[in-house]
């Protein structure tokens, strides 16, 4: 039986981050799915389409239109802040993603965190809310337009380089929550600025990961600081953090986010159980050894996990390797409906 669809992809999203009914469980990445096929397909390659408007926008856009997705995201990185903030970038080639090149941290501590003059105005920042609103114009209330503003954790990582930052944690946890309240008010900066170009929710990714901090340390030192990002951005928050993070999902669940973005490191029926009902859930298929490695059987397999699981909005577990085969992506939204027609 053919599933009947009811909703538009913008109100299956927002449905779902809203913890409302949908016709069907949506298919939204909130990180990337651009690949170089996809770049070759609409002539946006990296790293141009990191930095103008309109060639984001259209390779963003290819989410919708090629692959199938609910959602677009026009912020293929996670270093467009800190480009403008003045960290030395490594912007590569199409077929790898820009860096932050750690080399030479641009802050040292506390005194150096500062908003430089004209941030939202500057070109690498420019390109999101640009491409936001050309996203807006092109496809109106139909798709939900995804932006991404990097947490003040994430955040310091590029700006004091991650064993700085680290070793701070340490070493002086009260600096450590001092730095990363001065560094919050870059990410409601940037964050709001999308929103008024039209974000429909905003991805937050703060990489305190499980392989690199513990779960206490996500309670102690940014906890609050989700809560309150809650609070002052307008519009449905998804929460991404990478590794195994099932030891510190109980606290992510009281942040009032509206979802969390999974890795694949967590099985989703203990995401589930972990979240007890607090959160959403987004993922978490898995990118290289499943999108990236295997064919689209594997990939229907884990979409189907997911959705046995409960797993409330179906995505890859974050930004997509490059050259990921555009079938096993298009997969993805297909075994979405396979498994609702078959469970109607």
């Amino acid at each position: 039986m053919a599933l009947i669809e009811t909703m538009t992809p913008r109100e299956r999203v927002m449905n779902a981050l809203a913890g409302l009914p949908v016709d069907r469980t949506p298919v939204a990445n909130p990180t990337n799915v651009a690949t170089v096929e996809l770049m070759d397909l609409v002539d946006a390659p990296f790293p141009d389409a990191c930095r103008d408007p309109e060639l984001a926008a259209r390779l963003a856009a290819t989410g919708y239109t090629e692959l199938g997705f609910d959602a677009v995201m026009p912020y293929f990185t996670i270093i467009q802040e800190s480009a403008a903030l003045g960290c030395e970038m490594q912007w590569e080639e199409k077929d790898n993603w820009p860096t932050v090149r750690m080399v030479n941290p641009i802050w040292k501590g506390l005194d150096d965190i500062h908003i430089p003059k004209g941030f939202l105005e500057h070109p690498d920042n420019l390109t999101i809310t640009r491409s936001i609103s050309l996203l807006k114009e092109e496809f109106g209330d139909e798709v939900a337009v995804i932006g991404k503003t990097m947490g003040p954790w994430t955040l310091a990582y590029h700006v004091f380089g991650v064993e700085t930052f680290l070793l701070m944690t340490v070493d002086d946890p009260d600096m450590t929550v001092r730095c990363l309240d001065a560094l919050k008010e870059i990410s409601v900066l940037f964050g709001q600025a999308q929103i008024d170009a039209g974000a429909d929710a905003l991805t937050f990714p703060d990489h305190a990961t499980g392989d690199l901090v513990s779960g206490e340390y996500y309670h102690r030192f940014l906890l609050d600081i989700h809560k309150e990002m809650e609070e002052r951005l307008d519009v449905p928050l998804i929460l991404h953090i990478c590794g195994n993070t099932l030891d510190r999902m109980p606290w992510i669940a009281k942040t009032g986010m509206a979802a969390f973005h999974f890795d694949s490191k967590n099985d989703p029926h203990a995401a589930m159980e972990a979240v007890d009902g607090g959160i959403n859930l987004v993922g978490n298929i898995n990118n290289p050894e499943t999108l990236y490695a295997r064919g689209p059987a594997e990939v229907r397999e884990e979409v189907h996990r997911c959705l046995d699981a409960g797993v409330q909005l179906v995505a890859p577990e974050c930004a997509i390797p490059l050259a990921t085969k555009l079938e096993n992506l298009m997969e993805i939204p297909r075994a979405v409906k396979e498994w609702h027609a078959a469970h109607e």
